[in-house]
């Protein structure tokens, strides 16, 4: 339910006391506006995982995928925060580690908005494997590159958390991205 509150309650109370729609205009200027802090590398996690520019030049269309992917399963709820997705990511990660090392763990978080972003981003990365698997025979998408692709969104999420209780700001960054499919093509 949208409601309609004055400039004051939205300035003070922007994802702290309010949860904002991602959608809110108002919220989609603000988060351009505000003044971003520096972000300490030193405090986000897995910097073991190496990104490279080539890296991600080579992996541009599973990282649009599975940001997508992100966003869908946010967008599952109206109260996602970015620290429920930072949640997701932290699962996924020490999930997708684990494969790498031979272990298969199916890890979901207590926390169900950040158990929906898991859920999704699985569940399409297992589609995409399957439909790969029955047009060729094999998948391209690999655990290794999905580990870094997952590695520099979780930066991404660190740098656009505003730190806010409520804060969206990276999930307000990952709508810039997405367009949605349509539901009812008009075939001429």
């Amino acid at each position: 339910m949208q409601t309609e509150i004055c400039t004051v309650c939205c300035a003070t109370g922007r994802e702290e006391s309010i949860d904002c729609p991602v959608n809110c205009e108002y919220l989609h200027e603000a988060h351009l506006h505000e003044k971003k802090t520096e972000l300490d590398m030193s405090k986000v996690p897995n910097q073991d995982i190496k990104v490279t520019e080539s890296f991600l030049q080579e992996n541009e269309m599973l990282m649009a995928f599975t940001a997508i992917a992100v966003y869908e399963g946010a967008a599952e709820s109206d109260t996602t925060t970015d620290w429920d997705i930072r949640e997701a990511f932290e699962t996924l990660i020490r999930g997708y580690r684990a494969l790498h090392s031979g272990l298969l763990v199916q890890e979901r978080p207590a926390n169900p908005y950040a158990a929906a972003v898991v859920t999704r981003v699985q569940s399409q990365i297992e589609q995409v494997r399957e439909k790969e698997k029955e047009t060729s025979g094999m998948t391209t998408i690999s655990d290794t590159a999905l580990l870094g692709v997952l590695a520099f969104l979780q930066r991404l999420e660190y740098s656009h958390n505003n730190g806010r209780k409520r804060c969206r700001a990276f999930i307000d960054f990952l709508s810039n991205f997405y367009n949605p499919p349509e539901t009812n093509p008009i075939i001429p």
